[in-house]
């Protein structure tokens, strides 16, 4: 809503040449608190679909420099491609599916317990590079839940004039 505030109001002065009132306009509206979710997980999405193509198009240098089998690079590489694409599909819906941002937040969460079981279980043998690229990838995904968290955090709690009616 755009709302014209008299000059004398705001504490400007008329202008004594002319006589002309001014007028200061301002915009007034409620936050678009979606907006931080839908970039943190297109964020998310670039990171995931980034990953997911280099594990699959490069599995077998990547399993020589990580010591990382390309039996667990190449289906990772193929689960990170679609779920890529679903983030960024979520994205353009996370204010009314908040549900499915929930489900992808503690999905990053089992997903960064899972590398750390990884490194710990002893089915793999990384190099130190390897190691560093499992710890980075789980790190990079402990920010992406976050973000994501922390957004539809704000939503809840001041959501949108549409969800309401208002």
């Amino acid at each position: 809503m755009i709302r014209a505030i008299p000059a004398a109001i705001n504490g400007a002065s008329l202008n004594p040449k002319r006589h002309v009132r001014h007028e200061r306009y301002t915009m007034t509206s409620v936050a678009n608190h979606a907006t931080p979710l839908r970039r943190a997980l297109l964020v998310d999405a670039a990171a995931s679909g980034t990953m997911g193509l280099v594990m699959l198009l490069a599995a077998s240098p990547l399993e020589s420099l990580f010591g990382l089998p390309t039996s667990l690079l190449r289906p990772v590489g193929l689960f990170l491609i679609p779920f890529a694409a679903f983030l960024v599909w979520l994205a353009q819906r996370a204010d009314s599916l908040r549900g499915l941002v929930r489900a992808v937040v503690v999905g990053n969460i089992l997903w960064v317990l899972a590398s750390v079981l990884l490194l710990v279980s002893g089915l793999v043998t990384p190099t130190a590079i390897g190691t560093l690229f499992v710890l980075a990838q789980a790190a990079a995904v402990v920010v992406f839940a976050a973000l994501e968290y922390r957004a539809l955090l704000a939503i809840v709690r001041f959501p949108s004039p549409a969800t309401y009616g208002g």
